[in-house]
């Protein structure tokens, strides 16, 4: 399988998230190796113990009890400092992990809304989500948990190799004799695990776009009746996740097993060895019990490491994902370029195809919505009607010719004379668009309409409701605090459509884009919308650009010009 990333930039990618949870992986590696330092004490102490019981104190440079009574005392003194140790490392991981994990929820997140429109249209959501919240998760995981862990574990497995060398320098080399074998196995276990792993997230994210879409239109399955038909789609899908677990989980445990083999072969050769030292006097009963103690700290982080294996692995499948989205690249960054004294849009020669394999939506096309104009765009679907609009709020790059912001005799919010601006980014500020479609946030209404307008006040909320014909928030029992639920669930479609026009006229712009905006409106309301827009916008000093994209006749009738746009 051809990874899309190479092992070095995984790495590099890896070290930029260190940097960023540092404090999380340095605590966590100091409270790992400051238990591994107690577990030896342990097993000095309990040599100790036993030597004193059975009258073969040895002599030492280090102060030691000598009675039994201080041997226990020190005994349980280690105990009790393990068992802090222990309680106070699981409390702090949990705290900062959750602040680690936040962090990179919130990295990918704000990449995701700053990144290029098209970028993320093209995955679906359901995946996106996934790869948001689950394999962010197993990174943080890894990077502040996992890899300290890790590393406590090599710790450990130096101190109980030299600890063991010290007293029996055969023992711990015949020990130690299966890491040579370890490595040479772990590098097909890896390369082949990953490629396992990531078919397993692949067909996760999947079941995951499944259920979400699933959810999201069940009153389409309903009507349609086709909800046994989406029940045997994600039963299809889970039994495939089922059988790459089974595959995944078949593999490691063969792998696992063949390493335990080798695990079991060396225990029980430092017993027989320990046994026939003893049976020959040359070691007391204390250092055969240090013996196989500190053979299982030496097998021990081999056994973890097999753990810590899967899970880096996992990682690595998961900052791939990530990378994947992060790989977008980001909408062109700087200061909002605001045209002071109101604008224009001008279409200039433009051709736009989305992929260099399909038709050119636009050709050539030449248009010009003139500072103050009030354009009506008309056109059969497929026409390129939406393509124009994305055009418009540059969420969309024509390959060939230009889309510019421009004003007659205008000055722009940093002080320039210009007086014709490319759109981008920078040039959104200068407009309000209410796209066609229930567009509401799950919230209060007051909640809502903050979204066009943070600082809103309540009178500049109830003008704007006013003026998009939404009175109707009055009578709600909750006014402005009225809750509605996801997609605007709770309100009818022209009631959502009402309060998503209040919201966008909140926001100060000097072009006002609407696309299809009064779709689910009657006649008569559409109609008193309209004159209030129109009425409210020519008292303005500054007369703002309406473009309108529709396909009602009460629209048009409120125009200066109309483009029909044609396939």
């Amino acid at each position: 399988m051809n990874e899309r990333f190479s092992t070095r930039q995984l790495i590099a990618w890896f070290w930029q998230i260190f940097c960023q949870v540092k404090l999380q992986s340095f605590i966590n590696a100091v409270s790992g190796i400051i238990r591994v330092g107690l577990d030896f004490a342990f097993i000095w102490a309990t040599k100790l113990a036993i030597d004193i019981a059975t009258g073969n104190v040895s002599p030492s440079l280090l102060p030691k009890p000598t009675t039994l009574v201080g041997a226990g005392t020190l005994l349980i003194s280690i105990m009790a400092l393990q068992l802090a140790f222990g309680y106070l490392g699981r409390w702090i991981a949990a705290l900062l992990g959750v602040e680690a994990q936040n962090r990179m929820q919130r990295r990918i997140f704000e990449h995701l809304l700053r990144s290029e429109w098209r970028g993320i249209e093209q995955r679906h959501s359901g995946d996106v989500l996934n790869r948001m919240v689950s394999d962010s998760q197993t990174v943080v995981n890894v990077v502040t948990d996992t890899i300290p862990q890790a590393l406590a574990v090599m710790v450990r497995l130096v101190c109980a190799f030299f600890f063991l060398f010290s007293m029996d320098a055969m023992l711990a080399v015949g020990v130690t004799v299966i890491l040579p074998i370890f490595i040479l196995l772990s590098r097909l276990y890896i390369n082949r695990m990953r490629a396992i792993t990531r078919e397993v997230r692949t067909t996760d994210s999947r079941v995951q776009a499944t259920l979400q879409e699933s959810v999201q239109h069940r009153l389409v399955l309903k009507t349609l009746e086709r909800v046994p038909l989406l029940v045997e789609t994600l039963a299809k899908l889970q039994k495939t996740l089922r059988e790459q677990v089974r595959h995944r989980t078949l593999f490691s445990s063969t792998s696992n097993l063949i390493l335990n083999i080798g695990f079991g072969a060396a225990y029980l050769f430092a017993f027989l060895w320990s046994v026939n030292r003893l049976a020959d006097g040359a070691i007391t009963f204390g250092m055969m019990t240090a013996f196989i103690q500190l053979c299982g700290q030496i097998q021990g982080p081999f056994r973890e490491l097999t753990h810590f294996i899967p899970a880096i692995i996992t990682s690595f499948t998961a900052a791939e994902r990530l990378m994947e989205l992060e790989d977008v690249p980001l909408e062109a960054d700087g200061e909002p370029i605001r045209f002071t004294a109101g604008a224009g849009i001008r279409i200039n020669d433009v051709t736009f195809a989305y992929d260099a394999h399909s038709r050119k939506i636009l050709k050539n096309a030449n248009y010009d919505f003139a500072p103050g104009s009030t354009t009506a765009i008309l056109g059969e679907t497929g026409a390129g009607k939406t393509t124009l609009v994305r055009l418009i709020l540059a969420l969309l790059k024509p390959q060939e010719g230009e889309v510019v912001m421009y004003a007659d005799n205008s000055q722009l919010s940093d002080g320039t004379a210009e007086h014709r601006v490319a759109v981008s980014a920078r040039t959104r500020c200068n407009l309000v668009y209410v796209p066609q479609g229930n567009t509401l946030f799950s919230g209060t209404i007051r909640w809502n309409l903050q979204m066009g307008k943070p600082e809103a006040t309540e009178t500049e909320m109830w003008d704007a409701l006013q003026l998009a014909c939404a009175d109707f928030v009055h009578a709600l029992p909750d006014g402005l605090d009225t809750r509605v639920g996801e997609g605007g669930a709770g309100l009818s479609e022209g009631q959502a459509q009402r309060i998503a026009i209040a919201r966008a006229l909140l926001r100060q712009g000097c072009i006002l884009l609407l696309d299809e905006a009064t779709s689910a409106l009657d006649q008569k309301t559409e109609q008193t919308l309209l004159t209030n827009l129109i009425a409210h916008h020519r008292q303005l000093p500054v007369r703002p650009t309406l473009i309108f994209v529709t396909h009602r006749p009460a629209v048009m009738e409120h125009c200066t010009q109309v483009i029909k746009l044609e396939k």
